[in-house]
């Protein structure tokens, strides 16, 4: 179960040991040549890896209109109408964050300025096979098809039997997706990089998956842009003495069940609000589905921390940089501007963290492993590319001619400096 620490106890080892993304050898080896085989032989080398990792040797990689239609037509109506509402949560909030050019003129002839432009071309990688996260489809391409992206490319791993889960195809349908290949691994990112005879290269490539998923991202950085690499979930909650221990609990063991090295911390009062969160874990442990992960994750990398005051929670909070951070007090919105370091905060006792997987709107793409230091949450601002322009007049360049040619000279570029000169006159005489 998980272990109790006195703030005291919490170092940069400690932190350290949380929040490090795992890197394997084997596993950079294992990618590395699983790319260079894709680079080298194309489509034949994803039949292979396919047959090989998943059992499944495909002739077709594109999901079909026919097979778009049929998924459609067989995921429940209930839980259709549930995703096109999520959708249109995730629409909403993510419309909000386009951008507006910018243009300035700052004194007559200099006209400055700023476009924003979609990025012509993205890949969104979406986790399948054993298990289907139609969220993950819906979080990752509408904020794509809002930047107005011209090709997105999703990429699934299939189940046994070849096909794309239902639930996956339909959501990539309300998202606006219809170009979907059945390729999952590191093989599926490296045809997304570098392109094969049936599946033409992307720009950036976008979505979660596992740590294969994530080497071979970090690894085609470069010849590709990506949203970032990250690790294993987690999340981070702080507790003051009215939080109630079976929600806090129950709000631990979401994130526990994701992964065996994910990470839940809890960061309370009072010693006694630690006992009664373990109790109540003992409790909802055992009916769950997944209780083995669960478990695994709360003794090896979960913690009840007891902090002094909230004021220190909050310190702990902004060195842990947690990527799901909940503030389950009484006056959330008095600690939100303390805080300078989490993927996403979730405010008060009735805003647990599954509302911003599925429904809320703001995006569940969060940075993890402390990148909340450097890195937000996935948006619209992430299918975009910033382009600035200039324009200067005759006169406005003959003004500023003096200062641009001695800052050149001063630099050692002659060459720049003789750019100005030329429409100055200055090299003509």
């Amino acid at each position: 179960m998980m272990r109790i620490y006195r703030s005291a106890d919490i170092d940069e080892t400690w932190l350290a040991a949380r929040r490090a993304i795992a890197h394997d050898p084997k596993i950079e080896a294992a990618v590395a040549e699983i790319i260079a085989g894709v680079r080298r032989e194309g489509d034949a080398a994803l039949r292979q890896y396919g047959e090989r990792f998943s059992g499944v040797r495909l002739d077709q990689f594109r999901v079909s209109e026919q097979e778009l239609t049929a998924a459609e037509q067989a995921v429940d109506k209930n839980f259709l109408a549930i995703m096109r509402q999520a959708a249109d949560n995730i629409r909403l909030y993510h419309t909000s964050q386009l951008r507006q050019d910018i243009v300035i003129e700052r004194e007559p002839g200099i006209v400055l300025g700023q476009r924003f432009t979609p990025i012509e071309r993205v890949g969104v990688y979406v986790p399948g096979g054993t298990a289907a996260y139609p969220s993950s489809v819906l979080m990752n391409a509408i904020p794509a098809v809002l930047a107005g992206c011209r090709r997105i490319a999703m990429t699934t791993p299939p189940q046994s039997d070849g096909s794309v889960a239902p639930d996956i195809l339909a959501a990539a349908r309300i998202a606006g997706v219809n170009e979907i290949y059945k390729l999952g691994g590191a093989q599926a990112i490296a045809a997304l990089a570098y392109g094969t005879e049936s599946v033409p290269r992307v720009d950036k490539i976008v979505g979660p998956g596992n740590i294969y998923v994530a080497t071979a991202k970090k690894q085609v950085f470069g010849q590709v842009a990506i949203d970032m690499v990250a690790g294993p979930s987690e999340i981070l909650i702080i507790a003051d003495e009215q939080a109630d221990p079976a929600c806090l609990a129950a709000d631990l063991l979401s994130q526990a069940e994701h992964d065996e090295r994910a990470v839940a911390i809890l960061i309370c009062l009072s010693r006694e609000k630690a006992q009664a969160v373990i109790a109540e874990l003992a409790l909802r442990l055992p009916p769950l589905p997944r209780r083995k992960i669960a478990e695994s994750s709360l003794s090896r990398q979960g913690a009840i921390i007891i902090a002094p005051g909230l004021a220190k929670a909050v310190q702990l909070a902004n060195a842990i940089a947690p990527e799901h951070l909940e503030l389950s007090v009484d006056e959330p919105f008095a600690l939100l501007p303390r805080i300078e370091h989490a993927g996403s905060v979730f405010l008060g006792a009735y805003t647990p963290e599954p509302l911003g997987d599925y429904w809320a709107g703001p995006n569940h793409v969060l940075p993890t492993g402390g990148l909340a230091r450097c890195f937000g949450p996935l948006s619209v601002d992430d299918f975009l590319k910033r382009s600035s322009y200039i324009c200067y007049s005759r006169q406005a360049l003959a003004a500023a001619a003096p200062a641009v040619i001695a800052f050149a000279e001063h630099e050692g570029l002659t060459a720049h400096a003789n750019s100005i000169r030329a429409r100055v006159g200055e090299d003509r005489q």
